[in-house]
């Protein structure tokens, strides 16, 4: 297999797919933004709860901390796309929260500054998570309108036939899955090592 043809295949026969996760995600960011007063009863006491478990250690903001709950993000949103919807809900939530606790902040500059560096990368991380969701749900329905349309052989022949004429699109949401798991390890990367120090650097130059 190719894997660079096969990854470039991915995008551009999901461009819908894909399209719609931008969408739900900047919409949400927006909207967590901008309505900030409207969810302060909601989610302040999630901003709360996070600020009091890295106070205490019960979170720790390690690469490997970071990067198991990353990947479990973009596993949950893939899984999810069994159900379709929970993919998309997954993301808003994370659009939402981002939007919101940006707009909390009395800093915007050292926030996005906090945020920017590690959210380049953590961010396509997962539309492209929420989007192999689709393409898995996709596939989902495929198989089951195939599979209902065959008349001819025996359960498991139609079953495995059912499977290799849709495998494509099982494969393309593997490989999108795939390319969000490494975006999202390079965001813990950036995140840990570089962030901070990046953050701090173009703070003093502006000071």
């Amino acid at each position: 297999m190719d894997f660079k043809k096969e990854i470039k295949l991915a995008f551009t026969e999901n461009k819908l797919a894909i399209s719609i996760s931008i969408a739900i995600l900047l919409i949400s960011l927006l909207a967590g933004y901008f309505l900030e007063p409207y969810l302060n009863a909601y989610l302040n006491p999630v901003v709360d709860n996070m600020a009091e478990q890295v106070h205490s250690g019960n979170i720790q903001l390690t690469f490997h901390s970071i990067f198991s709950n990353n990947i479990r993000i973009v596993f949950i949103m893939f899984i999810m796309g069994i159900l379709c919807c929970f993919s998309a809900v997954i993301l808003a939530f994370n659009g939402l929260f981002i939007g919101y606790f940006t707009a909390i902040q009395d800093d915007l500059f050292a926030t996005l500054l906090m945020l920017v560096p590690h959210g380049i990368f953590e961010l396509p991380a997962c539309v492209i998570a929420c989007a192999s969701g689709f393409v898995l749900f996709n596939f989902i329905l495929r198989f089951f309108k195939t599979f209902i349309k065959q008349e001819d052989g025996s359960f498991s022949t139609q079953l495995y036939s059912s499977y290799v004429d849709n495998f494509d699109k099982l494969k393309q949401a593997i490989l999108l899955l795939l390319v969000a798991a490494v975006l999202m390890v390079i965001a813990g990367v950036v995140e840990v090592y570089l962030t901070g120090p990046i953050a701090k650097f173009i703070l003093s130059v502006f000071s």
